[in-house]
C-alpha cells in the first residue's frame, strides 16, 4: 500500500506538473483579483509592523492577518488608494467600467427595488467582457450586488428572490453577466454563515458554510478545473467578492468564533482608533467581531494563495488584494455610518499587488482611483488594447512595474456621493440626487456637501499629514490659497468626467471649472 501511494503520489505531482507548465506557456497572465466588503486599509495587520508602519501618519488597527502580512512583502502595496465613491454598488461600477459618471457606468446609489434606475449599464464594457475578448476563462464568485432585483427567481419564475420590500438580493440573467463565463455568485445577502448562490445555469446553492471559506474553495476547485467547469487551455481572470467584514457584525452568527476569541480579550481602548472619541456608542461594541471577519477573510485568502502555490501557477499569476470601501466603526462620533464619506477609514482601501519577477516589492503612496484598477490590471496582464477608448480611469500599469517611471501620477483623487431621487406613486426613487463632491490630495482632504438649494450644508476639510485622524476640521478663513488649489484640482477633475457638478457650476465661488 506504502508503494501505492507513492506512485499515486508520484502521478500527482506529475500531473500538476504538467498543468503548471500548460498554464506557463500561456501568452498572457492568470488573475485573481479578492475583494471583501467594508474592509479598510487600517485593518491589514501588517501597517502595525515596523517596515510598514512609517510609510502611513495613522496607526494601523491591531488585527491578525498572517496571509496578508506575509503576501504583501511579496507585492507593491499603496498606501493611498481610494474609493471615490465609498459604498458598495457604486464603487462596483466604477471598478468593472472604468467610468466614474453613473450615466455611462448605470450606478449612482446602492441597487435595490427602491431604486430601479440603478443597475449595471447592459452596454458597458467591463472587465469581464475586456479579459473574455482577450482570450480569458472569467469566473465570478461571491457578492456582486450591480442589478435592480426584478421577478426573475430561477427557482420560482414571475417572482423576487425573496419577498421582503425593498428587495436588495438579485439574480444576475446570463445575458447581464459580462463576459463571466463562470458564475457563482448573488446580489447582495447579508447572513456571513448562511450565504447563498446562483451558478452558472441558476441553480441556487445554500452551503450553510462561513461564506469567505466557501468561496475560497470554490475559488481553488476552479482553478483545479473541477468538473471540467474551464478552459485549461486559456488563462483565467477570477472575481472573488467577499462580503465580510461587511455588517452584522453582533454575534457568533457573524463570524468564527475562533477569530472573535483572538479579540476578545484585548481592551477596547487598544482596539478602537484614537478618533472614536464616543466610547460609549453601541456600535463600539462590535469592534472585536469586526476585526474577527478581517482574520476570517485574511484566512480564506490564505487559502487560495496555498493552492495557487501547490498548483504551481504562482509564478504566471497576478493577484490583488482590495476592497470595495472602508468601516468607521465609530470614528468621528457616527453611530451608524459605516462608509459613504470623505474620512480615511471609509476610502482607502487595501490595494496589494503580486506578479512574481514583474513587479517587486515596495510601497508606493500612489493616488489610486476605483476607476484605474479596470485598465491598470488589463495593462498590468497586456491587454489593455480590448479597453474601450472612452475609459475615465488610467492605466498606471507602467508604474507598477517601474518605481521610477516617468508616467504622470495622478494629483488627486475624487470623493463621490450620491443620494436619491424624488419619489414615485410607487415609492420608487427617480434618479438621483448629487449630495457631495470633494478631493483628495497626498496632503489634503476638501469635501462639501450641499443643499437642495446648492448651498454649503457641511464642509470637510483636514490637513491629512498633520492631523491623520482627521479630527480637527480647517476653517476657509485663513486657509484661501489652499483653498483655491484645491478648488482647482476639484474643478479640473469634475470637468474631465463632466460631472453634474461641472454642468451646474455648483460651488463656483469655491471650485474653479475652468
Amino acid at each position: 500500500m506504502k508503494h501505492l501511494n507513492l506512485f499515486l503520489g508520484g502521478l500527482s505531482l506529475v500531473a500538476t506538473g504538467a498543468y503548471a507548465q500548460s498554464q506557463q506557456q500561456q501568452t498572457h497572465p492568470n488573475v485573481i483579483y479578492v475583494f471583501p466588503d467594508q474592509f479598510r486599509n487600517d485593518a491589514c495587520g501588517f501597517w502595525k509592523q515596523d517596515d510598514f508602519k512609517k510609510y502611513r501618519k495613522a496607526e494601523g488597527d491591531p488585527t491578525i492577518t498572517p496571509n496578508l502580512d506575509k503576501f504583501a512583502r511579496e507585492s507593491l502595496v499603496l498606501t493611498s488608494a481610494q474609493s471615490n465613491n465609498p459604498v458598495s454598488s457604486p464603487h462596483r461600477a466604477m471598478l468593472m467600467t472604468g467610468m466614474y459618471s453613473a450615466e455611462k457606468n448605470g450606478v449612482p446609489v446602492n441597487c435595490n427595488t427602491g431604486s430601479p434606475n440603478s443597475s449595471l449599464n447592459p452596454e458597458a464594457i467591463t472587465i469581464g467582457d475586456v479579459f473574455s475578448q482577450a482570450g480569458y476563462d472569467c469566473a465570478y464568485i461571491g457578492k456582486y450586488h450591480l442589478d435592480t432585483p426584478t421577478p426573475n427567481d430561477p427557482n420560482n419564475p414571475g417572482h423576487y428572490v425573496n419577498a421582503k420590500m425593498p428587495v436588495w438580493d438579485a439574480y444576475t440573467p446570463k445575458e447581464r453577466r459580462h463576459g463571466f463565463n463562470y458564475w457563482y455568485s448573488y446580489g447582495t445577502f447579508d447572513e456571513h454563515k448562511n450565504p447563498h448562490y446562483w451558478d452558472n445555469e441558476g441553480h441556487k446553492h445554500e452551503p450553510h458554510e462561513y461564506s469567505p471559506v466557501y468561496e475560497a474553495k470554490k475559488t481553488i476547485e476552479y482553478m483545479k478545473n473541477t468538473n471540467n467547469v474551464r478552459d485549461p487551455k486559456k488563462p483565467f481572470l477570477i472575481m472573488v467578492g467577499m462580503n465580510p467584514p461587511h455588517s452584522p457584525y453582533n454575534s457568533f452568527k457573524d463570524c468564527m468564533e475562533e477569530d472573535y476569541n483572538l479579540y476578545k480579550d484585548i481592551p477596547m481602548d487598544a482596539l478602537i482608533r484614537p478618533n472614536v472619541t464616543n466610547k460609549h456608542l453601541p456600535k463600539v461594541k462590535s469592534t472585536p467581531y469586526y476585526f474577527a471577519n478581517v482574520t476570517g477573510v485574511d484566512r480564506a485568502f490564505g487559502m487560495i494563495l496555498d493552492a495557487l502555490k501547490e498548483l504551481g501557477l504562482e509564478e504566471n499569476t497576478i493577484v490583488v488584494f482590495a476592497s470595495d470601501h472602508g468601516e468607521l466603526m465609530c470614528s468621528h462620533e457616527l453611530p451608524s455610518e459605516a462608509k459613504n464619506m470623505p474620512y480615511a477609514e471609509a476610502m482607502n482601501i487595501p490595494f496589494i499587488v503580486r506578479y512574481p519577477g514583474k513587479i517587486a516589492h515596495r510601497v508606493d503612496p500612489l493616488l489610486l482611483s476605483t476607476p484605474d484598477i479596470m485598465p491598470t490590471l488589463s495593462g498590468l496582464a497586456g491587454v489593455e488594447k480590448f479597453v474601450p477608448s472612452d475609459v475615465q480611469g488610467k492605466n498606471y500599469a507602467e508604474l507598477f512595474f517601474d518605481a521610477n517611471s516617468l508616467i504622470k501620477r495622478p494629483t488627486g483623487a475624487l470623493y463621490m456621493k450620491n443620494g436619491f431621487g424624488k419619489k414615485n406613486q410607487k415609492g420608487e426613487n427617480l434618479g438621483y440626487s448629487v449630495v457631495a463632491r470633494g478631493i483628495k490630495t497626498a496632503k489634503y482632504t476638501l469635501a462639501f456637501t450641499i443643499t437642495k438649494e446648492n448651498k454649503i450644508n457641511k464642509m470637510f476639510f483636514f490637513d491629512d499629514e498633520k492631523d491623520p485622524y482627521q479630527l480637527n476640521c480647517l476653517p476657509l478663513k485663513g486657509n484661501e490659497k489652499i483653498v483655491k488649489e484645491l478648488g482647482k484640482e476639484l474643478g479640473r477633475q469634475l470637468k474631465a468626467i463632466d460631472d453634474p457638478w461641472y454642468k451646474e457650476k455648483i460651488l463656483k465661488d469655491l471650485i474653479s471649472y475652468k
